[in-house]
């Protein structure tokens, strides 16, 4: 581990709310963010680096553009400031997305139809189809990842048990691998591996399970879930939302689908990560009780779904430059990559038919794709213009 002594520790988080405050849209446009602050102005790390980051966490559980954060924050000053750059990055967008999470009855108690709202569902599919035609055109590049990529958008179409994701994330990496008919791409190198975290990460897995299956508390049991959607998903925040669309709408019904993707829709309209998306679905899994419940449910979604991903960086970051050298996992990389292309690209068709294939559905959802690619209209403005449309329509 290479610390910085001589960087004020203020300075960097400093720095770490100015990449969370200007950092809209999924991953991708999280590393551009990265980039200019934290290399080209502040040169905390070099753009190798950088890749080698994104490299690793895009084979860990959790969100991949905070994981690399968070690993930045560990390189400069070690585990605290890790948790100090996991905090500082986060949290606005929990916090917003928590005041979200009671906007549909604000909206009620001031006479106002919640059906206003409606245009945000279709805008925000319109966001993650454009997430998957990005990766998709970046993971295809031959006919093996082109099979995955189909494997894993047929498949978890059809099923949408939440084992079934991680699942093909593994098959996808292993796939790779194997066909690359390498030999010792697995050897041996030697690590001297953090378990404190590893034990911290099971312990609360096991422990938070084993209290929410017998006592019957709404807190608890949202942050076992959302602690589970952590370290089960591979991938950014649109790769976790089919997962999450599974149990919160279609298992326990919380919320319905229109709900579920207004709160997505507006998560791309604010900064920082996408996984902040948890704190409202976590509020409205605990509205049905009082507004402190609520509040509760969503921190605990918020905390439950981030937890995963940090205790795994402080695990696997220190033997990062040991487990770097080995082959297989830069082979596995190209198979989980597509297979995520696949799992997002699947989210796009399924959310889109229960926002309804109408005709200003389609017009919203085109014209978000179209602005979307074209780069000429910020995130905030088309939440903003879907909000308006809805109301004045």
């Amino acid at each position: 581990m290479h610390v910085h002594p001589n960087i004020k520790w203020t300075t960097f988080l400093k720095d770490v709310l100015i990449c969370s405050l200007g950092a809209y849209g999924g991953p991708e446009a999280h590393y551009g963010v990265f980039t200019d602050q934290m290399i080209v102005k502040k040169k905390y790390l070099t753009e190798d680096e950088l890749v080698e980051l994104i490299a690793l966490t895009g084979i860990l559980p959790g969100p991949s553009s905070t994981q690399t954060i968070i690993s930045i924050g560990y390189k400069v000053g070690g585990p605290l400031l890790a948790f100090l750059t996991l905090l500082v990055w986060a949290l606005p967008a929990i916090i917003l997305m928590t005041l979200f999470s009671f906007m549909y009855e604000f909206l009620i108690r001031i006479n106002l139809d919640s059906n206003g709202l409606r245009y945000i569902g279709p805008m925000a599919v319109g966001f993650i189809a454009v997430a998957a035609y990005r990766i998709g055109r970046k993971v295809i590049q031959g006919y093996l990842t082109l099979s995955l990529f189909l494997m894993a958008g047929i498949t978890t179409f059809f099923l949408r048990e939440p084992w079934i994701f991680p699942l093909v994330l593994i098959i996808g990496g292993l796939a790779t691998a194997l066909a690359a008919k390498e030999k010792g791409i697995w050897h041996h190198v030697k690590l001297n591996p953090p378990w404190k975290y590893v034990i911290i990460f099971g312990l609360i897995a096991l422990g938070t399970w084993i209290t929410s299956y017998f006592i019957d508390n709404r807190i608890l049991f949202i942050f076992d879930h959302f602690y589970r959607y952590g370290y089960l998903v591979i991938g950014g925040g649109q790769v976790v939302i089919p997962y999450m669309f599974t149990d919160l709408v279609e298992i326990f019904n919380f919320m319905s689908a229109d709900e579920f993707l207004t709160g997505f829709g507006l998560a791309q309209g604010i900064p920082g990560p996408m996984f902040s998306f948890s704190a409202y679905a976590g509020g409205l899994a605990g509205r049905e009780f009082s507004s402190f419940t609520q509040v509760m449910t969503a921190l605990a979604a918020g905390l439950g779904i981030f937890l995963p991903g940090t205790l795994l960086i402080f695990f696997v970051y220190p033997m990062w430059e040991q487990l770097k050298s080995m082959k297989g996992i830069k082979l596995s990389l190209a198979g989980i990559t597509a297979v995520a292309g696949g799992l997002i690209t699947t989210a796009a068709i399924i959310l889109m038919r229960e926002s309804g294939f109408t005709i200003d559905n389609l017009i919203v959802f085109g014209l978000t794709v179209l602005l979307l690619l074209t780069k000429k209209v910020p995130a905030p403005i088309l939440v903003l213009l879907a909000i308006i449309m809805g109301f004045v329509i």
